[in-house]
């Protein structure tokens, strides 16, 4: 029964503690939100709008950006996209689907040093073209692919 006392004791203890420091200011956890997130990329209804706003509307194809995505998927809702860049220095890489009503479907960047491979599931409204872009020393290069919907995705 002690034990109950002190644990019942130091939670509410905890929980005082908090939201002292909540109610002074001291902590804010509203600086946890990004806050430099591209709202117009994301917002952009087409796609060369949103590779404008990400900065890739010159992104030349190179060889050491890997894209793998399914020929046919058979449920648009659940397309997996994987990409990984080989190109030294690589920053950041953007995933935009061409005919979804917002093109721009991910988008990561990458400390000094990361590996830059990613793997997202993404929903594709119908037959599109899926488009990695990404950055590396300032540079932008992309690689593409045409995934046939079968079923599902967006559009019902």
């Amino acid at each position: 029964m002690d034990m109950i006392r002190r644990t019942v004791l130091k939670g509410a203890g905890t929980t005082g503690v908090l939201a002292g420091l909540l109610a002074a200011g001291v902590l804010k956890p509203t600086l946890a939100y990004a806050d430099d997130w591209n709202k117009a990329a994301f917002e952009a209804k087409d796609l060369d709008v949103a590779l404008k706003a990400i900065g890739g509307e010159t992104a030349a194809d190179h060889k050491d950006l890997v894209m793998k995505a399914p020929e046919i998927a058979e449920n648009g809702a659940v397309v997996p996209v994987d990409v990984t860049s080989n190109i030294p220095n690589t920053t950041s890489i953007a995933i935009l689907v061409k005919m979804n009503p917002s093109p721009l479907s991910a988008y990561f960047e990458f400390a000094n040093g990361a590996v830059a491979d990613v793997s997202v599931r993404l929903k594709f409204a119908q037959t599109s073209i899926v488009r990695a872009v990404a950055k590396a020393d300032g540079k932008f290069y992309s690689a593409q692919k045409e995934v046939k919907v079968t079923a599902g995705g967006c559009g019902g």
